[in-house]
């Protein structure tokens, strides 16, 4: 190995040693700052929709495919309805789930435990009848009531779904009692054979249009949907209800379905989160949220969701960002993992910066003084012979052989050439001392330091 390439390595080594420290101590803090604040998502989620077949269902699916592009899983778990998904999330069973406004009794604990992403979408209460049974009963062909269930056989959901309590409650506020029509609470497919065989009267679903049994019901003849006429005055109830207009025809234009508006009372369903649900998620869920839901639909203006207006549960933080803010500027050009880490990372790493600023102007002398130590921890040495030499305690022959050795290990010396003068310096004080020596009475004259017998040594 040569000189050249031994001092360099020796100057490295040097500096990591000085360095070390610090940078263990850095990368220390780096990783626990990692391991409290979690950046990464984790890679499956559980998500609660709803029965088989309807709109949550497919809202899930939709969702399920977005973050698959991100490389995390979700798992769709089928549960009654928004009753059913509420408890779920308070048994610590789902992470996240569809619930629907005024369905369920929202208890003091959940606003601790639970946070919302927003509301995403309206779903009408949609009151389906026979329009041979609403003649037969009422000698109508259309009904614009519920007073006007009186004597019909109903199926109002089934009994995880919310749905069988909502329509409780808009029943007792048409003074209409249990005992004035027949209820039933079959789930929502067997309930809709049973309407399309004639066995039930009626059915109400509290469904997003995008839901496929509402799709073939709205265009099935004999099947007809009952308009709220009242539904400003509903809303005016119950405030988690909101009034909505079917437009004539906008199911299909060319067969004009409907064919003349409907009003509907409608209310809205939010995504519901636990609390400890990772920060990174909430982000992926409300980002993918404002694509799904963003798009204009039978009852909604284009970007009308998602919103976080009205709100039963808090907002989260990171929902309210994503949805009522720009896309941060990483995100739009970097992957959603790599933004996301820089995003929460930045801030601790900027304390550790401003922490260990300070901390590294230490790293120089240390190197200084590591570099400097093999030069004058031999001016102890030197000053030893020195002393000794002056008090008479030891021959002058003994102490030039002590000298040789230490300038035999000062040939040895490798340092950096900026401090090339401090070792040269040692080299001549250790002349300068052996001129001193060689001066003594009793000394040989002329005694050659291991140097001067090589360079005199024959070739």
């Amino acid at each position: 190995m040569s000189h050249s390439v031994r001092n360099l390595l020796l100057s490295i080594r040097d500096l990591l040693v000085s360095a070390g420290p610090l940078a263990f101590l850095g990368v220390a803090l780096v990783i626990g700052a990692y391991w409290w604040l979690k950046p990464t998502p984790p890679k499956s989620v559980i998500l609660a929709t709803g029965p088989g077949q309807s709109a949550y269902e497919e809202f899930g699916k939709r969702y399920q495919d977005a973050l698959a592009a991100e490389g995390i899983k979700v798992t769709l778990t089928h549960s009654e309805g928004s009753a059913a998904n509420l408890q779920l999330l308070r048994d610590g069973k789902v992470d996240l789930a569809f619930v629907q406004g005024g369905t369920a009794e929202l208890r003091p604990e959940d606003r601790d435990d639970l946070i919302s992403l927003g509301s995403l979408f309206v779903e009408p209460i949609w009151l389906f009848y026979r329009a041979d049974s609403a003649k037969h009963l009422t000698r109508r062909d259309r009904l614009d009531g519920l007073h006007q269930l009186r004597g019909m056989k109903v199926n109002v959901g089934s009994p995880g779904s919310g749905l069988p309590r909502l329509m409780e409650k808009l029943l007792d506020a048409n003074h209409i009692g249990t005992d004035e029509l027949t209820l039933t609470q079959e789930h929502q497919t067997p309930a809709t054979v049973a309407f399309l065989n004639g066995e039930l009267d009626a059915i109400v679903f509290a469904s997003a249009p995008e839901s496929l049994m509402v799709q073939m019901l709205l265009q099935t003849p004999g099947i007809q949907l009952m308009s709220f006429a009242q539904n400003e005055a509903y809303s005016r109830r119950f405030p988690f209800l909101t009034p909505v207009t079917l437009p004539r025809g906008v199911v299909d234009l060319a067969r004009n379905i409907p064919s003349r508006d409907i009003r509907l009372v409608a209310s809205t369903t939010s995504l519901l989160a636990r609390e400890d649900t990772h920060p990174a998620l909430l982000t992926l869920f409300a980002q993918n949220a404002l694509r799904i839901h963003g798009s204009a639909g039978w009852f909604n203006r284009a970007r009308e969701f998602p919103s976080t207006l009205h709100a039963e549960l808090p907002i989260a933080k990171e929902a309210d960002r994503a949805i009522n803010e720009p896309t941060p500027v990483m995100q739009r050009y970097l992957p959603f993992w790599i933004a996301n880490l820089i995003e929460r990372m930045w801030l601790i790493l900027g304390i550790l910066i401003a922490f260990m600023l300070p901390l590294s102007r230490i790293v120089p002398p240390l190197y200084q003084f590591r570099v400097r130590s093999r030069v004058f921890r031999w001016y102890g040495k030197l000053r030893e012979i020195e002393d000794e030499f002056e008090l008479g305690e030891s021959d002058s022959a003994q102490l030039l052989e002590q000298l040789d050795r230490i300038e035999s290990q000062v040939e040895k010396i490798s340092v950096p050439l900026s401090y090339a003068d401090e070792l040269y310096a040692l080299r001549n004080h250790i002349q300068m001392v052996r001129r001193k020596l060689n001066r003594a009475p009793g000394t040989v004259q002329g005694t050659a330091s291991p140097t001067d017998t090589k360079a005199a040594a024959p070739t």
